[in-house]
């Protein structure tokens, strides 16, 4: 069976583990937390990243520096991941739904500026499969209307729009290292942080309600309750995981990117046919590899061609249900304008293989078992 996804492995994890158990360390904050927080402010130019338990911590703690009140209203596509609208749910808020673009699948950014209100507060563009959304377009209708923009950059570490690195456009991004993703510790995730003056804040929310973090670096003698908060702190032994990968960031990317090439290279004939639709990179946007997908003519289609690629030892599969159609959806949020591609285009969707280390003799087995598909 060549498997959908493989957890990244890059052979330090073991060691990274062991070392931070024979430190006697393995709460967060500790050596490998520091270490893979410093290689994503390296890499990335943000002012501050926060390693947290998840992606979806990360949105939280977001939602609560933006300060997120009941009856605000949050702008997202509804072609993602619940937590990208959980977090801010939980702070009372409204989501409101605006379509996507059928060629990326990210928020359509012409469909932003009409579903404003008074209560519009943040927009939340979903970078899907580590491709950019039109970002210049989304900021300058954040300055207009002055509204904040938090990122969810969860499947777009080492992704790039116009030269700055995705989740650092906004005012907050957020990444995730979950063992679907690129670079994983099982669960986690870290928050990018913008602004300098909201650092301490995060930090102090992150920590409990407390000022441990200015404690730990010696600025006060004790530390104690100040704020509200909660504990979004991962483990040391989940940061020593991550930071064997981020140690072989390049390699990992550089392994994905040459299986995704391999598959557009070789179902570009289908794609050429009409059989099926292949992704789209739009200019100025450098993609992590994080998916490859196909689309088939419709649901029926896909769910053909999804049976047919197991029953041949291949793991393929859809992904998001839109959220504006699941009870929750209709709970706490609105769809504005019409849904023109975001239920049509999830429905054709399938994802093929990825992971590092994916074999080229695999990928190619996939690609003539879906040419064999369309014969």
């Amino acid at each position: 069976m060549i498997s959908f996804n493989v957890p990244p492995y890059c052979g330090n994890e073991k060691e990274y583990v062991g070392q931070a158990i024979d430190n006697h360390k393995i709460c967060g904050d500790g050596e490998f937390t520091k270490k893979c927080s410093k290689w994503i402010e390296e890499k990335t130019g943000t002012e501050k990243a926060l390693l947290t338990t998840s992606c979806t911590h990360a949105t939280e703690m977001a939602a609560l520096l933006c300060d997120i009140q009941p009856g605000d209203e949050i702008i997202m596509p509804s072609y993602t991941f619940v937590s990208t609208a959980d977090a801010f749910v939980l702070r009372g808020a409204k989501v409101v739904f605006v379509d996507i673009r059928p060629d990326t699948m990210n928020i359509d950014e012409t469909k932003i500026e009409a579903a404003i209100t008074k209560k519009t507060k943040a927009i939340v563009p979903v970078h899907y499969a580590g491709v950019a959304c039109e970002m210049d377009t989304i900021m300058d209708i954040a300055r207009r209307y002055n509204l904040l923009v938090i990122e969810d950059a969860a499947q777009a570490v080492m992704s790039t729009y116009k030269g700055k690195a995705l989740g650092t456009i906004g005012d907050y991004g957020c990444y995730s290292f979950h063992e679907t993703k690129n670079y994983s510790m099982g669960e986690g995730g870290a928050l990018l942080i913008k602004n300098a003056d909201m650092v301490e804040y995060a930090e102090v929310l992150r920590e409990k309600g407390t000022n441990r973090s200015k404690f730990f670096r010696g600025q006060i003698d004790k530390y104690t309750w100040v704020n509200y908060g909660s504990s979004y702190l991962p483990s040391e032994l989940n940061a020593a995981y991550l930071w064997a990968e981020l140690e072989m960031a390049d390699e990992i990317n550089k392994n994905r990117l040459q299986s995704w090439n391999h598959y557009y290279n070789g179902l570009q004939e289908l794609a050429e046919k009409g059989n099926i639709e292949l992704p789209v990179v739009p200019e100025g946007c450098v993609h992590n590899a994080h998916m490859f997908y196909i689309k088939a003519k419709d649901l029926e289609e896909r769910t053909r061609l999804i049976a047919y690629m197991k029953e041949n030892g291949i793991g393929c599969v859809f992904h998001y249900i839109p959220l504006h159609s699941a009870p929750a959806g209709r709970k706490f949020g609105r769809f504005h304008g019409e849904d023109q591609y975001t239920t049509k285009e999830s429905e054709r969707l399938m994802r093929l293989p990825m992971y590092y280390g994916l074999k080229p003799e695999d990928v190619e087995k996939v690609i003539e078992t879906i040419k064999n598909f369309y014969k």
